[in-house]
């Protein structure tokens, strides 16, 4: 008796703990749900608005478009200026990913798979300048520029990007370099391989998902940022897409769903960019956190 006494019990205990954990998960997911359909709303607005006409939009604001028309993409894409700021961002951004990312490795590959005694002392310092905002180093920067007589050029804005990501980016790098077998580097050594080979033929190929990763994150800084190209890219025919989306804004204030197209030409590259690395991505965000 006493023992089916116990065994209710246990039962008991075991079905209420059973009837928290589905709850609380069931709370997590909701509330997760809630967030994603938060930050999914202001997407799923442009979205849907690209392909209306404007007659449509003014009577049918967060609908689905009844009447899909092509012509609002093709009047964003052809009204003003948008062909030469997507190509401006991209010039930008790929150069200056291109030059921080190369710069990122060959920092964090002594640091981290050489014997190299300064290393720790100037991976500290690299930590120490990711608290420094880049919106400090504007004016110092900018008469700088202006001394030198480079204002609205390409490759100012370009190695004013590369060196404020840069930190980042070793930072990052250093952490996936780390968790590379020492064994592997040595067995190298020991076969006569000389320190570049050893970078281009191991490290590097060792490494593409955690390059695909800081290429990624830096793309995505570099195509949203606004104020250093503000600041350094004042002509008209240099101006990214970032700020000349505030131009197209101001243009076709009245015709939303001609504004919303013109965010959603500027949305595509980077969400094509997310798409096709993803997989690096995730890896290479995850790869750094055990070292092997």
């Amino acid at each position: 008796m006493a023992t089916n006494s116990i065994a209710m019990s246990a039962g008991l205990i075991a079905r209420r703990r059973t009837g928290r954990r589905v709850i609380g998960a069931f709370t997590r997911h909701a509330v997760l749900i809630g967030f994603c359909a938060v930050a999914l709303l202001p997407v799923y607005f442009m979205t849907v608005n690209a392909f209306k006409a404007r007659s449509e939009y003014t009577t049918n604001k967060l609908g689905l478009p009844l009447h899909p028309t092509l012509k609002t993409l093709g009047t964003a894409l052809g009204g003003g200026d948008l062909y030469w700021w997507l190509l401006n961002s991209l010039i930008v951004t790929l150069l200056s990913v291109a030059l921080s990312t190369a710069l990122a490795a060959l920092a964090a590959y002594p640091i981290s798979l050489m014997r190299w005694k300064p290393g720790p002392v100037v991976l500290g310092a690299l930590i120490a300048l990711l608290v420094v905002p880049p919106i400090v180093l504007i004016v110092p920067i900018f008469e700088m520029v202006v001394h030198l007589d480079q204002l609205n050029t390409y490759h100012t804005v370009i190695i004013i990007y590369a060196g404020i990501m840069l930190p980042f980016s070793t930072f990052l790098l250093c952490s996936f370099f780390s968790t590379i077998s020492p064994a592997l580097i040595e067995a190298a050594r020991i076969d006569g391989a000389s320190v570049w080979r050893i970078f281009w033929e191991i490290v590097l190929p060792l490494s593409g998902s955690a390059l695909v990763t800081v290429a990624i994150v830096q793309s995505l800084w570099v195509w949203n940022e606004v104020l250093i190209a503000v600041v350094f890219l004042q002509e008209q025919g240099l101006r990214t897409l970032m700020v000349g989306l505030t131009i197209f804004n101001s243009r076709y204030r009245v015709d939303v769903p001609v504004v919303m197209a013109g965010m959603l030409w500027a949305t595509v590259p980077m969400v094509t960019l997310y798409l096709l690395g993803q997989r690096f991505f995730i890896r290479g965000l995850t790869a750094g956190a055990v070292k092997g």
